[in-house]
């Protein structure tokens, strides 16, 4: 838990030194879907917490990974304990740069893509990450949303030869998050 409160001091920082361009959310919304012949899992996490600087480009995000809900407690109890360890990796951070954005005039409603490059730790793994977000500025609000797959391999998720052909070996991601210009 100690990682976790370095995160909220870092973002008590950029709260307390923030200008009008940096917005926050504490309740993005990441879902993750892993199809397979043999079965479907789906969960939901809807307590992601997200600081972005549209004058710099920084961006962090982070979710706890106990907080995936899943329509079996099984399912839930599996990849908390068996897949992702959360007691030992309770959290998955993004730290990135978004490019840019310091062009987008936030104070005019539009749509606007934006490239995002950077770091995603993963239970306990670091990988470079890039992705497209989509932004929505509308009335002083920011809406984003992106789509993207993730290896499970490349994250050090070990997956028993038993039920190896119900988990996919890529798993896709969903994130949306509404923010909110920081005061």
């Amino acid at each position: 838990m100690k990682v976790f409160s370095h995160f909220f001091i870092a973002v008590f920082f950029l709260i307390h030194s923030a200008g009008a361009q940096k917005y926050f959310t504490k309740t993005a919304i990441v879902t993750f879907e892993s199809n397979t012949p043999m079965e479907k899992i789906n969960a939901t996490n809807k307590s992601g917490t997200c600081v972005a600087d549209f004058g710099s480009g920084n961006v962090e995000f982070a979710i706890l990974v106990k907080g995936f809900q899943f329509e079996k407690a099984l399912m839930q109890e599996h990849f908390n304990e068996n897949y992702m360890e959360s007691s030992k990796y309770p959290k998955a951070v993004y730290k990135g740069k978004m490019e840019g954005v310091d062009k987008i005039d936030l104070s005019k409603n539009g749509k606007h893509k934006v490239k995002t490059s950077g770091q995603l730790t993963l239970h306990d793994v670091t990988k470079p990450f890039s992705n497209d977000v989509q932004l929505e500025v509308k009335d002083g609000k920011i809406s984003t949303s992106t789509n993207f797959t993730i290896a499970v391999a490349d994250y050090g998720i070990v997956v028993p030869a038993l039920v190896r052909d119900n988990i996919a070996k890529n798993v896709a991601v969903k994130v949306q998050a509404n923010l909110e210009p920081l005061k």
